[in-house]
């Protein structure tokens, strides 16, 4: 979740500059007259405080009293992101000595202080030993502390869904207090960044990262973004100043573009103009990371030109357009890809230049590419501005923590970690994320008095999270055959287990067990998917996994003899249920027309197994909405429902077979589309009504539209409204999500649901380079994006 809700987490640490003797390379803009001696920079020549010591002053005059104290060789370091293995022996989780190698600290904190990776599975009092120890160092001779939070605080923290699993709740509030749990957990231990939301789109399926992602649709990446970010970052450290603003700095990621390399191939180049880039890529993180404290650059390039070096991305827009104030930093690694990979860089000098020039940080992983920086000053081949620049958006970032006051872990830490509280939160987004594909003669939800159910398949005795979580991670989750187990206890029902196949193996033999559980029970429940690491084993060379990053993809479809399995237990003849469990779609058109039923779990988070079972039995109303569109196969993506208007013009929706036609063999109509996701009760929807049918070009408007449940079950439903801007400049979407809301309605009530939209949402970058609002018909449905309940029309004048 994202924490991460990434399913991802790591951990850094972002330390602020020692205060020390001016030394190294010389400051181009110390001078005789300065407020503070050179031999103490940490006091004022009359004795008064320093502003930026003062906890009542502004951020910004602390900013500017602190810069010029500062020497080049200080500034630099601030750029750098260290590790915490610099001073701590970090090689085993399990090794709990409280020591650090004096040296290495000096070392680390004089060259990489910017921030410090800490993104180590380790005990909980190491984690607070090292932090600080740092903190104490700089403070005495401040820090930010950082995470990748895709799930979760995963060090022992609560694991959360996956972030694609998040966006299929459809519910920003829940996220934003999931968020907030995250901040808990890592804010106790001292770190103060987390490395989430990632904001990338869900376009291009075969890429390995899908499940990291919100899904395909800018707006929902952009509503579930803010509410992570607003999550994360309410509140502030404890004993801090008054002017500090957040309490985290949530880190949006990857600006910009990152999602759609071609190919799928991690870090290939993204293609697409600048209207691509403003209608689709640009406007998650415009909504959500305005305010978020902290941007990571991808990896790759966009229309051929690098993301670190993207002027027109990260000044002219980012900073300039949008007046972002605070830190930027690169990926891992990606200020030396210029050199490596994209060539766009002879040297380490030109690579330094470049990325400080576009006001960015440096982030371990490469060659340290900045710390050629002072040199390159002193020999005039690059400004002191910019390096001057760069250093106040990361104070900027630190002051708005308050960790000039306070950068310490808490001694009552312990408090915030795996509350009861947290797992209550936990509990309900298990449940919300789950997606009912389908219901065929509504076999589910199945009774409790059920004689006996069969669990087949690789995913049943197996915890499965996304990429990005802790060695051993699994260890705290409930895994589905745990989880039915656990909520059947009480009933008579007899669960019949069997493997079935492996995940990656197309060894058949154990597939007769299999269908021998179906053949003894009354129903089948077959559970298959794709699979990924955590950070240990996803990146040991001879592991393997089918998501994850640097796991790209040239077929969607299910791996070895899973398919088979879910064929043979189909043929049974017994009801037969499938459960997908994976972190992106599945492509596997059999099952969708031969399943009984098919129920989406993306990558849970620790409680994914009892929830499923839960839903399973009907003891929770599946309320998921699906975040992303499912094609029939890799050949007929991209599949997302938002494409520029012509893409089915010629081919409509029939499945095509006999050659008579321009689309053969098959259908580019997803076998599921965005938004859709079933329920065990039924809605119907009444009433719909603009706040005005007819707008000027500045106005916003509301749309309001009556739900009821019609059924004999309370439920959850989202309200989904779209909009088709009819005639327009330029092509533009032939749907395009504007506002949602999920609602509790009990059954036989109605609630009457209005949701906001704004005058920007109806705007077009035209041909003249600008946003527009052009005056026109623009059609308003209510619905999903391939379903239509109700709609109506509003006038642009």
């Amino acid at each position: 979740m994202f924490a991460k809700i990434s399913v991802l987490l790591a951990f850094l640490s972002l330390s602020l500059w020692p205060i020390a003797k001016a030394g190294g390379s010389s400051h181009v803009e110390v001078r005789d007259d300065l407020h503070f001696p050179l031999h103490a920079r940490a006091t004022n020549n009359d004795g008064s405080l320093p502003v930026y010591k003062n906890s009542k002053s502004s951020i910004e005059d602390r900013v500017n009293d602190l810069l010029p104290r500062m020497t080049l060789d200080e500034k630099v370091a601030q750029l750098i992101q260290g590790d915490i293995d610099g001073w701590m022996d970090m090689s085993d989780p399990l090794d709990d000595t409280l020591v650090f190698n004096q040296t290495g600290l000096e070392q680390m904190m004089a060259q990489k202080a910017g921030a410090i990776w800490g993104g180590y599975l380790a005990k909980w009092d190491k984690i607070v030993f090292a932090i600080t120890v740092g903190q104490k160092y700089l403070m005495e001779n401040t820090t930010l502390a950082h995470t990748a939070g895709l799930h979760g605080f995963t060090d022992n923290g609560t694991i959360w869904p996956s972030p694609i699993g998040l966006a299929a709740s459809f519910n920003t509030d829940l996220l934003q207090q999931a968020a907030a749990t995250i901040a808990d957990e890592a804010e106790g231990l001292g770190y103060s960044q987390v490395f989430a939301p990632v904001l990338d789109l869900s376009r291009e399926l075969r890429w390995g990262r899908v499940e990291e992602n919100f899904g395909e649709d800018p707006f929902l990446t952009g509503e579930m973004g803010h509410a992570y970010v607003t999550g994360l970052q309410s509140g502030r450290r404890r004993n801090t100043s008054p002017t500090a603003i957040a309490r985290m700095a949530s880190t949006c990621k990857h600006f910009a573009a990152f999602g759609s390399p071609q190919g799928g191939l991690n870090i290939a180049q993204v293609s697409g103009g600048e209207r691509e880039l403003r209608t689709m890529f640009l406007k998650p993180f415009n909504r959500a990371c305005v305010e978020s404290l902290a941007i990571m650059t991808a990896y790759s390039s966009y229309d051929g030109i690098p993301a670190v070096a993207n002027t027109h991305l990260l000044t002219d827009i980012l900073r300039n357009e949008w007046g972002y104030e605070y830190f930027v930093t690169c990926d891992a690694g990606s200020i030396d890809l210029l050199i490596t990979t994209h060539g766009t860089c002879a040297d380490r000098e030109c690579a330094a230049r470049t990325g400080v020039e576009n006001y960015s940080g440096e982030m371990g992983g490469g060659t340290y590419t900045y710390l050629t920086l002072p040199d390159q000053v002193n020999a005039g081949n690059i400004s002191v501005q910019y390096i001057d620049d760069t250093v106040k958006t990361i104070l900027r970032t630190k002051f708005a923590l308050g960790l000039f006051e306070n950068p310490y872990p808490y001694a009552d830490y312990e408090s915030t970690l795996r509350t009861s509280q947290t797992r209550t939160l936990l509990h309900q987004m298990e449940q919300e994320t789950i997606v009912l594909l389908e219901n065929h003669n509504k076999v589910l939800p199945l009774s409790t008095s059920i004689g006996s159910v069969a669990l087949i398949g690789p995913q049943v005795d197996r915890v499965s999270f996304g990429d990005y979580v802790f060695f051993n991670a699994s260890l705290n989750g409930i895994s589905p055959l745990a989880g039915f187990t656990q909520f059947l206890s009480n009933t008579s029902t007899k669960i019949n287990y069997a493997e079935g196949s492996k995940l990656w193996s197309n060894d058949e033999s154990e597939i007769p067990a299999a269908v021998s559980a179906a053949q003894s029970s009354d129903v089948a429940i077959v559970m298959v998917g794709t699979w990924s690491l955590d950070q240990t084993l996803l990146w040991t060379p001879g592991t393997n996994a089918t998501t994850g990053e640097h796991v790209d993809l040239s077929d969607l479809g299910l791996v070895g003899a899973q398919l088979k399995l879910v064929q043979a237990v189909k043929a049974t003849g017994k009801p037969t249920v499938v459960v997908l469990v994976s972190g992106k779609p599945v492509a596997e058109p059999w099952i969708q027309a031969n399943a009984d039923a098919v129920i989406q779990q993306f990558y849970p988070g620790e409680l994914g197994g009892l929830a499923l079972a839960e839903v399973v039995f009907g003891a929770v109303n599946p309320s998921g909405k699906l975040p992303v569109s499912f094609p029939r196969s890799v050949g007929t993506t991209p599949v997302f429902y938002n494409y520029i208007k012509g893409k089915f013009s010629q081919y409509g929706t029939r499945y095509l077979t006999n050659f008579t036609v321009q689309y053969v063999l098959n259908t580019p109509v997803p076998l599921w589309s965005f938004g859709h996701g079933l329920s065990y009760t039924t809605f119907n929807y009444t009433d719909l009504k603009l706040s005005q049918s007819s707008i000027g070009t500045n106005d916003d408007f509301s749309v309001t539209v009556t739900v009821h449940n019609t059924g004999k079950v309370d439920g959850k439903e989202v309200v989904q409204v779209y909009m088709t801007d009819v005639v327009s400049s330029v092509a533009t979407p032939n749907q395009e999500l504007i506002g949602f809301q999920k609602v509790l309605i009990p059954a036989g009530s109605s609630q009457t649901v209005t949701i906001p939209v704004t005058n920007e949402q109806l705007a077009v970058w035209t041909v003249k380079q600008a946003w527009t609002v052009e005056p026109g018909q623009f059609t308003i449905n209510v619905g999903t994006s391939d379903q239509t309940f109700l709609s109506t029309t509003l006038t642009v004048q």
